[in-house]
């Protein structure tokens, strides 16, 4: 599936093994440390890629050490990059991600919020079958333009999919919901879905989010994920891992998903698919060095004797 992701680009910056998440006036020893690939775009095209799919990658950067190396793990991880703009005036971001049995997260943006809609043009979304956005938050530029962006790949027959990610100013505008006429597949955790919708219960806020065109899928860390179809919840249990860093672990659920679901699988095998694709990206530091393959997510499920997808 040849698949375009429009997003944010920054290194990250791992620290795992912590005792306790630090304190001010404390000092924290780590056991492990490791400059990663970071973002929540990235990351998911990475997994996207490493389940198969042909994925492009576009993006605004800085022309600088961080800039240039993660533009090469994209293309080392097999995500074409070309189409990535390099900006000698910007800096690229980085975020410091610390990990214990949860993470903190403290990111200087850098160029995260510098990709426009119209730095998408529709030559380009020709080239693929699906477009993919996260981070709708923090992509401040891309913002104003993407009920357009979106609107433009339906028309030139691509399907959508949106992750919003959390939103630092913690307002969580009400625009998104007009967005959502234009997104086929939406992929909010549960606490940024319980914002959205001012409803404690996951069922509640998927109903609130029904339009008659966008699937929700509603990721519940430890809890799996779900789904509301017309004949009830749909719930898929998260696998039993203990995790190394949970750095991205919630875009490789959604590469996982986006991948079965653009296969045509039930949605079962997706959830089930995303649920397998995030919990093994867990077991190893940073977001992208744990994602499987496809045959790694088959002999999983086969291990644990749940039927392939």
């Amino acid at each position: 599936m040849k698949i375009l992701v429009a997003g944010e680009l920054n290194a990250d910056a791992v620290f795992v093994g912590l005792s306790s998440l630090p304190r001010l006036g404390h000092e924290v020893l780590a056991e492990d440390f490791s400059l990663e690939l970071g973002s929540s775009s990235a990351i998911c095209a990475a997994g996207l890629a490493k389940l198969g799919n042909d994925v492009g990658f576009i993006t605004r950067v800085g022309a600088d050490l961080l800039g240039r190396f993660c533009l090469d793990r994209l293309r080392l991880l097999g995500v074409d990059a070309s189409a990535a703009i390099v900006d000698p005036a910007l800096r690229t971001g980085i975020t410091a991600a610390i990990s214990t049995t949860d993470r903190a997260l403290v990111t200087y943006p850098g160029t995260i919020s510098e990709l426009a809609a119209a730095d998408i043009p529709p030559d380009l979304l020709r080239r693929f079958q699906h477009v993919h956005v996260s981070s709708y938050f923090l992509q401040r530029a891309l913002r104003p333009g993407l009920g357009d962006l979106f609107a433009t790949a339906k028309r030139l027959g691509l399907s959508t999919s949106l992750d919003p990610g959390a939103d630092p100013t913690d307002t969580w505008c009400a625009d998104i919901r007009e967005l959502l006429q234009h997104v086929d597949i939406f992929l909010p955790n549960e606490v940024e879905l319980a914002a959205l919708t001012g409803c404690s219960s996951v069922k509640d806020g998927l109903r609130t989010l029904q339009n008659g065109n966008t699937l929700t899928v509603a990721k519940l860390n430890k809890k799996g994920c779900a789904v509301l179809r017309p004949e009830g919840l749909l719930t898929v249990p998260a696998i039993p891992v203990v995790p190394v860093d949970t750095t991205g672990a919630g875009d490789s659920f959604n590469a996982g998903f986006l991948h079965a679901r653009l296969l045509g699988k039930s949605l079962e095998e997706c959830l089930r698919c995303g649920s397998v694709c995030g919990g093994l990206s867990t077991q190893s530091p940073g977001g992208v060095a744990g994602q499987p393959d496809w045959i790694t997510v088959q002999t999983y499920l086969e291990m644990a004797g749940l039927d392939r997808i």
